[in-house]
């Protein structure tokens, strides 16, 4: 493949996940995930945009004929917890501090749907992308791929292979009255 064709697939990668996740993008709670470090020094917010990337092109490489909408946005909400893990009990969301594995998924299911209305995929994606952390399996095609795509970035991260870099281009501040 040549550097054009990448640099195309990659700007298909970012069309696709702009299209698919522009109301979560531009939302105040999203981009407060900026705030809140994941793996490394990898933020909430990048590592989410990470595993969305990801996911897509895992769906197209795979051309497992996923729905893109629910697998970009239940990439971008997997994550959605909104407090820091790495505070033991301090923050007022990590009800579990030592076993935020297990309780995240559920957490971020709660605000997700708090935020945003959401298909029955999203929600299989959000509640069993720690699988087998979670002991029921994902479901459908879109939940196993970004079960797949998060635990690969999730280890290129904890590994340091993937640095951080503020993803300012998908960041779109809303409005105060939003």
């Amino acid at each position: 493949m040549t550097k054009q064709e990448k640099l195309e697939r990659k700007s298909k990668i970012r069309e696709a996940l702009k299209k698919h996740g522009q109301e979560i993008l531009s939302s105040h709670s999203f981009i407060k995930s900026n705030g809140f470090i994941q793996h490394g020094d990898m933020s909430v917010y990048e590592h989410s945009i990470n595993v969305a990337e990801r996911a897509l092109r895992i769906n197209r490489f795979l051309h497992a004929k996923s729905v893109e909408r629910d697998l970009v946005r239940g990439a971008l909400l997997h994550d959605y917890f909104l407090y820091d893990w790495h505070v033991d009990g301090k923050d007022k969301g990590n009800i579990h501090p030592k076993l935020h594995g297990f309780y995240h998924p559920g957490t971020a299911l709660k605000n997700a749907s708090r935020d945003f209305v959401l298909t029955p995929r999203e929600k299989d994606i959000i509640q069993k992308h720690m699988w087998p952390l979670t002991i029921v399996p994902p479901l459908c095609r879109e939940a196993w791929i970004v079960t797949l795509a998060d635990k690969y970035c999730s280890l290129m991260e904890t590994l340091g292979l993937h640095k951080a870099k503020v993803k300012a281009r998908y960041i779109e501040i809303p409005r105060e009255d939003d």
